[in-house]
């Protein structure tokens, strides 16, 4: 089936005030959920948000249209989207919404859909939703409007969940941690779960002001982390992104762990045998080879967590990420969340003994280059005969010995070109001889 106009790989998304992310729309988004909805017979969707200021808006025009439409909401306010995902599930609500632009600048905001049992919503869901988006709202009987309730308790019932996923003989005592929350919404949940664990903990990145989030910070720049890490003597550092379905590691050496070196870790170092694990079109080539010299299977899909998570549900396994830090630990929770998954990761460090930087020492990673290009509008790449040409020239220079992948984003009007190889310099030269192919023949 083909993708929604509207929705993107994870979501809606775009700029404040611009198309969908308006409050007008928003409230028509949210009515039309609703109907949606109410047509399969549910009552009840949990919205939570990060910490960009256009959520007060969005949430009010989403909880209006959701009422509208009979709907009862229940409110739990800046809470992570995995905790959006679970607390769905134990209230039985019958879809979760999340107000969200994950790691994007406070000037964007998205919304987030999840069924009931905390799963992306169905491509043909989100087609009912899309295909009621130009008609009237219309309002029910008054007797059978939805209500609204907040949900004071929700940071402590998900700070319990994520502890309980930690299954360790030892806690974290003795452990010195930096945080790094993106100034979004883990900020008041992650600093508590690591130190009732018994870490150490220093933080950055938990002062929310609306429009600091994800800036110069979190898991997509994880250079004040590192800084910190040395600072701190810490052991590690964890950095999450605005709405807190992503994780990155810094090592005691400063060194970035990405979600292919994390999946690494819960591949090998879990104490039972993995099968196979999945990753993207993205994931590094070394580490790769790294795997299958270990007997582990690794499967590659295109971008997107909806895509690993829905091969690992194909092949029966548990762990699955992207380069990027969504990670999956289908054992423990059902979608993406980067507390539980860095959790995971500390319980097989400590049960082995091991620090980071030694794990991080045996994985072989290729040199690899990402430039983002910025254009004007989303553009489709395959079919442009100047860039094709280039990569064909290019690859001939590789010779068999690294990749290229050039792909349009699926949340931004971005370009972007990726090259791995085993010579350094010529990866960095090929990515950026591309990048100019791009910006010209799309910016």
């Amino acid at each position: 089936m083909a993708k929604s106009s509207v929705f993107g790989t994870d979501g809606i998304r775009g700029t404040v005030g611009q198309g969908m992310i308006n409050p007008d729309k928003v409230l028509q988004l949210g009515w039309a959920a609703g109907t949606v909805l109410a047509k399969n017979g549910g009552t009840s969707v949990m919205i939570g948000k990060d910490t960009r200021i256009s959520g007060y808006m969005f949430e009010s025009a989403l909880e209006a249209g959701l009422i509208a439409a009979g709907i009862d909401v229940y409110l739990v306010g800046p809470m992570p989207t995995p905790a959006v995902a679970y607390l769905t599930q134990t209230f039985s609500c019958d879809m979760g919404i999340v107000i969200s632009a994950s790691h994007n600048p406070h000037c964007d905001n998205g919304i987030k859909f999840f069924t009931g049992e905390g799963k992306k919503i169905s491509d043909q869901m989100e087609k009912e939703i899309e295909s009621l988006l130009e008609s009237s709202v219309s309002v029910v009987a008054s007797a059978d409007m939805g209500k609204a309730f907040r949900v004071d308790d929700a940071p402590g019932r998900y700070i319990e969940f994520c502890k309980g996923t930690y299954r360790a003989k030892k806690n974290l005592k003795g452990l010195r941690l930096v945080l790094d929350c993106a100034n979004g919404a883990t900020y008041h949940i992650a600093p508590n779960v690591f130190r009732e664990l018994g870490a150490e903990v220093f933080t950055i990145g938990t002062e929310p002001n609306g429009m600091n989030i994800n800036h110069e910070c979190g898991a997509t720049d994880t250079k004040a982390l590192a800084h910190a890490v040395e600072n701190h003597r810490a052991d590690l550092g964890i950095a999450f992104d605005g709405d807190g379905d992503r994780v990155m590691m810094i090592d005691a050496k400063g060194r970035e762990i990405d979600g292919d070196i994390i999946l690494y870790i819960l591949a090998t170092m879990t104490g039972k045998p993995v099968p196979g694990v999945v990753g993207t079109v993205m994931s590094n080539l070394g580490f790769e080879q790294t795997l299958k010299a270990k007997g582990i299977e690794f499967a590659r899909t295109a971008v997107g967590d909806r895509n690993v998570m829905e091969a690992l549900v194909d092949k029966g396994w548990f762990y699955g990420s992207e380069p990027s830090g969504h990670v999956l630990c289908l054992n423990k929770i059902g979608t993406g969340d980067g507390i539980v998954a860095a959790l995971q990761v500390l319980a097989a460090l400590i049960s082995q003994q091991r620090s980071l930087d030694q794990v991080r020492d045996e994985v072989q990673v290729y040199p690899q280059v990402l430039r983002n290009v910025t254009i004007a509008k989303r553009s489709k790449v395959e079919d442009n005969a100047a860039l094709q040409s280039a990569v064909d020239a290019a690859e001939l220079e590789l010779d068999g010995k690294g990749r290229i992948l050039i792909r349009a984003s699926g949340t931004e009007p971005k370009i972007r070109v990726m090259v791995e190889g085993e010579d350094a310099k010529l990866v960095e030269r090929i990515a950026l001889e591309l990048e100019q192919v791009v910006k010209a023949e799309f910016s």
